[in-house]
Formats: C-alpha cells, sequence, structure tokens
C-alpha cells in the first residue's frame, strides 16, 4: 500500500495556489475549488476551497537536502516563518511556517533518520 496523496483546505485558493508555488511546487491541476501540485519526487497534494475551512493540528512535511539554502530562497520571496531551521531532539532538522489558511507546514531534512532512525521498531521482511 502506497500513501496518494494529502488534500489540504484552504480558505482562498488564488492565494493559497501562489504560496505554493513561491515555495517551489509545480502547479498540474488548477481550477476554482480544487488545485493539485507535483513535488520533485512525483508525489503530490492537493487543496481544497472550504467555505467553513478552520486551520487543524494537522501538519505537511516537505524534506529537502538544502533546507537552509531553501529557507533562505524562500524569505527573500517574502515568506514568513514562525521558526527557522534548527536540529531536532528527534534527528531532523526543520522549520516552521504557515501557509495563508493556517496550515501548518515543516520544512526539514532528516536524512537516513526518516525511515531509519536509531529508535526504528520494525522493517520489512521483503
Amino acid at each position: 500500500m502506497n500513501l496518494n496523496q494529502i488534500t489540504l483546505g484552504v480558505h482562498n485558493m488564488e492565494q493559497a495556489t501562489t504560496f505554493y508555488r513561491q515555495l517551489g511546487f509545480l502547479q498540474i491541476v488548477d481550477t476554482p475549488h480544487y488545485a493539485r501540485f507535483e513535488c520533485a519526487n512525483g508525489a503530490t497534494f492537493s487543496l481544497s476551497l472550504e467555505d467553513n475551512m478552520q486551520p487543524n493540528n494537522t501538519t505537511i512535511y516537505f524534506e529537502h537536502e538544502q533546507l537552509n539554502e531553501w529557507v533562505n530562497e524562500l524569505q527573500t520571496k517574502g515568506i514568513t516563518f514562525d521558526s527557522l531551521p534548527e536540529n531536532k531532539r528527534y534527528l531532523w532538522r526543520e522549520a516552521q511556517l504557515r501557509d495563508p489558511s493556517g496550515n501548518k507546514i515543516k520544512l526539514y531534512w532528516a536524512g537516513d533518520n526518516r525511515l531509519n532512525p536509531p529508535w526504528r521498531t520494525e522493517r520489512r521482511n521483503d
């Protein structure tokens, strides 16, 4: 089984699509109520216009090996961060921001620790 995509609710599609294009994602679907973006690795995520959209506790993570450079580039584009890149106790380096609808986003780099942290509990028997 594979994860297909994540859909985030937004309250203003134009603001949201502009924001995610500024982050560097390729927009592959553009309608007044729905948009889909492609990541460099081919994974996708989408946005859905919600009339009474309320931010929730969901966080979407985007990984980039050159995290510091990416954050610096985004700051020059006017993107505001809640926290800048820092090393976390769970062995990831991450920065946090929010999209125009208040959805929480973490930009991070974890390297091998993403799938193989020292505390990993199970392995596939392939």
